[in-house]
């Protein structure tokens, strides 16, 4: 047992951090507004990174703060198992109506990684209740991330994800990833080449027969790997070798749901409908956590067998539907139609690539590439190590540039707020620029 002491940084044990770099040279924010973080010592930062690609609407908005602080005084808690409270029923209508298709269902987690575990065994349990219990085989792709959850980090396709952690889940393959630097350097939106690459399905099925495979699970766009952007025409391709042979898709949106992309949802961008959509940061604008699955109703229509008095999905949590999340929820769906967010980032997608796609030739940048309001630069790993000049670029924009800057390995990544103005894109990618010189 140790003392507390005021100020001590040593008890935390940061996730997906450096942890013994930071608490030598902490990174420290204290307060958020609009477009910026806010130092404890008042220095504001530029957020390229939405929080976590999730502050879609920009920070501190008042009427989600508002609506949060009225269902505490309301209602903290209520039980989700075999009760109901009505914030929770309104959020899932929002969300069915504004999701493509039948995807009419909603099933309530807490986070990203929580809506991929669900997703994966709502598919599972579908194939029971269907009488295909041979259905077992899981399918992701390499260099995908659904979150960090013992099914996330299964089908996900990172190995610094995967390689501490055991044999992982049995009867999961992988497709091949859909980035092919010599093909796509420096693409602006969905690259030309790669629609092929869906085919490899075909092969998957016929390793391990098509009655073994229950679902395939993809991101519309790879985003926690550095985002690379879907080729034209794959997804597509991918729902129709699905189709031929009876197999789940299921669209991971965690980061491109909620106006990332220029829609509600990425399968509108791609006209793709799939069985399943995960679900979480944009719900909620990151305000409280919140993740779920959308479901079709064939889905959701399975499940209902049997005695009506029975469970029918043996899965949840705690916190499904935690009415400070619905209450944020509702504020933030609201803000996105008012403000017409959607439809903002989309016409913003052109501007952001004319921006990013100005870096091209500074030293050392190897491909730059954007899809919706994401943009990626790849730098060449110094001779100190790969991963060393992306931490160097984010511990200099943020101490030098006044900049909170997201990167993965060597690979800067942009995912502003829907509400950056052109004038912070430009602002955005000069800080970018002397933060790309300045760790050559």
């Amino acid at each position: 047992m140790t003392t507390a002491a005021p100020n001590d940084l040593d008890a935390y044990w940061m996730p997906f951090t450096s942890n013994r770099a930071f608490k030598q040279a902490p990174r420290m924010v204290g307060s958020a507004k609009g477009m910026h973080y806010y130092t404890p010592e008042g220095r504001a930062l530029l957020d390229a990174a939405a929080g976590l690609w999730c502050v879609n609407t920009g920070h501190g908005r008042e009427e989600i703060v508002r609506a949060i602080q009225e269902q505490a005084a309301e209602m903290d808690f209520s039980p989700p198992f075999q009760f109901g409270h009505p914030k929770a029923f309104q959020l899932a209508s929002r969300l069915a109506a504004m999701a493509p298709g039948d995807l009419n269902r909603v099933f309530f987690c807490n986070s990203g990684s929580e809506a991929v575990d669900t997703a994966l065994k709502i598919a599972l349990a579908y194939w029971q209740a269907k009488g295909q219990g041979g259905r077992t085989r899981l399918i992701g792709r390499v260099r995908g991330y659904h979150g960090v959850g013992f099914g996330g980090i299964s089908v996900g396709g990172m190995v610094a994800n995967r390689k501490a952690f055991g044999s992982l889940l049995a009867g999961v393959d992988h497709l091949p990833t859909t980035y092919n630097r010599a093909e796509q350097a420096f693409s602006r939106g969905e690259p030309e080449w790669g629609a092929h690459l869906a085919d490899e399905l075909e092969n998957l099925v016929a390793l391990h027969d098509a009655s073994t495979i229950a679902a395939v699970i993809v991101e519309p766009m790879a985003g926690s790997t550095g985002a690379l952007p879907t080729p034209k025409g794959y997804l597509k391709r991918l729902r129709e070798i699905c189709d031929a042979y009876g197999i789940l898709l299921i669209f991971d949106e965690v980061i491109t749901g909620f106006g990332r992309m220029g829609y509600g949802f990425a399968a509108e961008r791609y006209d793709v409908l799939p069985d399943l959509i995960t679900f979480a940061k944009g719900v909620t604008a990151g305000s409280v956590p919140m993740g779920g699955v959308l479901a079709r109703d064939g889905i959701y229509d399975a499940f209902m067998q049997g005695p009506e008095k029975a469970v029918e999905l043996f899965h949840g949590y705690t916190y499904s539907a935690h009415p400070l999340a619905c209450a944020a929820g509702l504020a933030t769906l609201d803000l996105y139609a008012r403000e017409g967010l959607f439809a903002r980032a989309l016409a913003l997608e052109p501007v952001l690539a004319d921006a990013v796609h100005s870096l091209r030739g500074l030293p050392n940048v190897l491909d730059i590439r954007n899809v919706g309001l994401v943009a990626a630069v790849d730098l060449a790993p110094s001779a100190a190590g790969a991963g060393r000049r992306g931490f160097d670029a984010m511990n200099h924009a943020f101490h030098n540039e006044d900049l909170l800057l997201r990167t993965a390995g060597d690979t800067l990544v942009m995912s502003p707020a829907l509400i950056i103005s052109e004038a912070q894109i430009g602002e955005l990618i000069e800080k970018i620029g002397r933060t790309i010189r300045a760790v050559a």
